[in-house]
């Protein structure tokens, strides 16, 4: 039997993210726990807002492509979402619609997200650790045909829970984690 993949991503493309490093630190303990862990940096495949006269007269953009091969590939996603005004980013919108599209006559659209499984967490330096972000995101993902893991993490005043390599040390979260990764990978 082969290893399941599950691809670790921030909905931030920021270099200094704090979405991102957690979800750098989840592929870790993905990898950790016997599964193909893979970070996935959105900052590395940028592309147009969404935009149905662009994709009918440009078709779809390369990286659209290249995501949504390997989201099809992987076994599920881990999803470390920062809170845009109570919702998830613009960006992970934007990635998560271009993907949804059938890149053949003979796919579906949602193929790449059917089946699989989710986790979700976010972070903050606010108090609530971006947790208003994550149900809108659950539904979306849920609506799409994603198996959302019930459990998620929200880690609040994430700067003083993450040391000097940039790694979290909230070991309640951490816990969370990977009580939702190990629930992804049965």
């Amino acid at each position: 039997m082969s290893k399941k993949t599950l691809l670790c991503f921030a909905g931030s493309a920021r270099k200094q993210s704090l979405n991102k490093q957690l979800a750098k630190q989840v592929a870790g303990i993905v990898n950790a726990a016997g599964a193909d862990g893979q970070f996935i940096d959105l900052a590395d495949y940028s592309m147009p807002l969404y935009n149905g006269d662009e994709e009918n007269d440009l078709g779809l953009p390369e990286h659209a492509k290249t995501l949504k091969a390997m989201f099809t590939a992987a076994d599920g996603f881990f999803i470390v979402s920062p809170e845009y005004n109570s919702s998830f980013s613009p960006l992970l919108k934007n990635t998560i619609d271009w993907i949804s599209r059938p890149h053949s006559e003979n796919e579906a659209n949602l193929s790449a997200y059917q089946g699989k499984v989710a986790g979700l967490a976010s972070v903050s330096p606010g108090g609530l650790g971006g947790i208003r972000g994550l149900p809108p995101l659950r539904i979306l993902l849920s609506n799409m045909g994603v198996n959302v893991m019930p459990h998620q993490t929200a880690v609040g005043n994430a700067y003083d829970k993450i040391n000097e390599g940039g790694e979290f040390t909230d070991e309640a979260a951490l816990a969370g984690i990977e009580k939702t990764i190990n629930s992804m990978l049965r």
